[in-house]
């Protein structure tokens, strides 16, 4: 069972229907929406200020969401896709967004509906990626749009999908055979 922590009078509080892998950590100031999916390794630290959440959110193993305190928050909206071991430090990230593997994206950044922040790319603070753009490189810059459909129909396939292999550790183990 994921570690649920309340913080400083904050509880997490968990939507319909989330997988929540055995060693994710959400603690405090977390509001997660429905038909999310927190996979191994993951930690939501919502100790020093808040984390929103949308629905059919899938954060990926060993990411690490965290804030400033006083000053930054995470807001995440809906189908968004956060790959592993992903970095997220107080910052806005829209609707149908794919955040890649290993990215890193900074206090105050904000993720436009539908972009792309490639895998491994630095997502400097205060930068503002607008819709239906692809942005990589350390510090990321912008490389392409993205044909909108393209991407809401991307990131609502990955959505799906997780949502689909976390009901796999829904299954009770068999008995092992002899």
């Amino acid at each position: 069972m994921a570690i649920i922590r309340p913080v400083r009078g904050f509880t997490p509080e968990i939507g319909k229907n989330c997988f929540l892998a055995e060693n994710a950590v959400i603690v405090g100031d977390v509001i997660m929406g429905d038909d999310c999916s927190v996979w191994f390794s993951t930690v939501l630290r919502g100790d020093v200020n808040s984390i929103r959440i949308g629905n059919r959110v899938n954060i990926q193993d060993g990411s690490v969401l965290h804030t400033l305190y006083q000053k930054s928050t995470i807001e995440i909206g809906n189908d968004v896709s956060i790959g592993h071991n992903v970095v997220i430090h107080g910052a806005k990230i829209h609707d149908y967004a794919l955040i890649g593997m290993g990215a890193i994206v900074m206090d105050d950044a904000e993720v436009g509906e539908g972009a792309l922040v490639a895998a491994g790319s630095v997502v400097l603070s205060r930068t503002k990626i607008g819709p239906h753009e692809l942005w990589a490189g350390a510090p990321a810059k912008f490389v392409k749009m993205v044909e909108p459909e393209k991407a809401r129909e991307m990131n609502i396939k990955i959505a799906k999908n997780y949502l689909m292999y976390s009901k796999w550790y829904d299954e009770e183990p068999s008995a092992k055979e002899e």
